[in-house]
């Protein structure tokens, strides 16, 4: 296990852990900020519901297929070293898009969307990545506490986003993608000068060996990161789908729009932050208590969207939606640490980005999931989502088995996890995960 006790007295526990938030905010912002002026776009450049849908879409399954490759490298040569040229071109696209819009205007679609293929790229390199090196920076209580603020960070870029994208759209609405290179540059900084990445020994193993080894963590805990990865994708792909409704709602139904929509926009977000950010203190090395949580959460969030076709009142709309936020909050801390636990410092690079994949896929996929199902029938959209939680619930009960909670009080970092069914003892000298 790496000492990172010369890590903490060096540069403090909150100094890196603020740094390494800055990724996810920025990260958060490439969707959330353009949520709110989806219907400006579509207007303005006279597109159909699935085309203005894509600029979701192809942003986050780029990043969603890069990640794994992006995870190999960061366990091989270091993860600021991939964090920080992902940041710069996850920025290089806000500005093709953004010359795109100025220079073309009404025909600018196609170059926007390459402008956000080019940011979904960038962004494989930033989050999932930064996770990992949160879990090389710290571990037990120290780990979940900062996982939990990340995700809060993550939360909180989700909160602000659409109010910040409402504000600068009534400037212009291409202004979203000008702001994206501008916000760039103090989070690079933050990362090159405040993050000290520990000196350890990286993964020299080639790609295929690499795989294969990756290969023998998945199996041996199959049920593990099958029902975690899950229970992340869902949760998020049913968020997006809850805010990509509630954008088109707010508009046609009350004619919100500008920072009044970004704030009613950002209810639910808000109260995910808040969950998260408590939830990441309270679960501390407690591995029965984030089983339960992240069953709770996805239960409140069936129970929410049960009811949602049925609220006619507006508080009580409001209500379900931010209790949908809350159960997302509750579960992603867990889940974070759950799975930055569950792989040794050589591989925790690449299976933490094979989540952070499972997790773009997911919000890839929401926006146009609850498009396609709201022209149907809005119930229809609601309970289905309803009954997705629900088997995430039911899987996460079934598949996510935990050691004894004390069992690895004197364990090392690689030998200390979970598992999904017993597992062999192993030969002296070697390790199982």
């Amino acid at each position: 296990m790496v000492d990172n006790t010369a890590v903490r007295k060096g540069t403090g526990f909150w100094i890196p852990v603020l740094a390494l938030s800055g990724v996810p905010f920025i990260m958060v912002l490439g969707n959330s900020m353009l949520i709110p002026i989806l219907p400006d776009i579509r207007n303005a450049l006279n597109l159909s519901p699935l085309q203005i849908s894509l600029l979701i879409t192809l942003f986050s399954v780029p990043a969603g297929i890069v990640i794994p490759v992006a995870g190999f490298f960061s366990d091989r040569f270091g993860r600021k070293i991939v964090i920080i040229p992902s940041l710069v071109i996850y920025g290089l696209g806000g500005v093709i898009a953004a010359l795109g819009a100025i220079i073309l205007n009404q025909h600018s679609y196609p170059v926007i969307l390459t402008g956000r293929i080019l940011q979904g790229i960038g962004a494989a390199g930033t989050a999932p990545i930064a996770m990992a090196l949160c879990g090389d920076l710290f571990s037990g209580k120290e780990r979940s506490r900062a996982l939990g603020a990340i995700e809060s960070s993550n939360g909180l870029g989700k909160v602000l986003s659409p109010i910040i994208g409402s504000a600068v759209g009534i400037i212009v609405w291409y202004a979203a993608f000008i702001l994206f290179p501008v916000i760039i540059i103090p989070v690079v900084i933050a990362m090159w000068l405040l993050v000290k990445e520990p000196k350890i020994g990286r993964n020299k193993q080639t790609l295929h060996q690499y795989l294969l080894s990756i290969v023998k963590v998945l199996r041996i805990k199959t049920g593990l990161f099958f029902s975690t990865y899950l229970a992340g994708a869902i949760a998020l792909m049913i968020l997006f789908g809850v805010l990509f409704y509630l954008s088109e709602y707010l508009e046609y139904q009350f004619g919100l729009n500008g920072i009044l929509k970004g704030l009613a926009l950002a209810v639910p977000v808000l109260f995910m932050s808040a969950a998260s950010f408590f939830t990441g203190f309270m679960i501390k090395r407690k591995k029965l208590l984030m089983k339960i949580l992240v069953i709770a959460g996805l239960l409140l969030m069936t129970l929410s969207l049960v009811f949602l076709p049925l609220a006619k009142n507006v508080i009580f709309y409001f209500t379900a939606i931010s209790v949908v936020g809350i159960g997302t909050g509750i579960i992603l801390p867990c889940l974070n640490t759950l799975i930055t636990g569950a792989a040794s410092i050589e591989e925790r690079g690449l299976v933490t980005s094979l989540y952070g994949s499972v997790r773009f896929l997911g919000v890839a996929f929401g926006p146009p999931l609850f498009g396609f199902l709201m022209a149907r029938s809005v119930g229809l959209m609601f309970w289905s989502s309803a009954g997705l939680t629900l088997l995430a619930a039911v899987l996460v009960l079934i598949f996510l088995k935990l050691p004894q909670e004390n069992a690895g009080a004197g364990e090392s970092e690689k030998t200390r996890g979970l598992v999904l069914i017993p597992e062999p003892v192993p030969k002296p000298g070697n390790n199982t995960n």
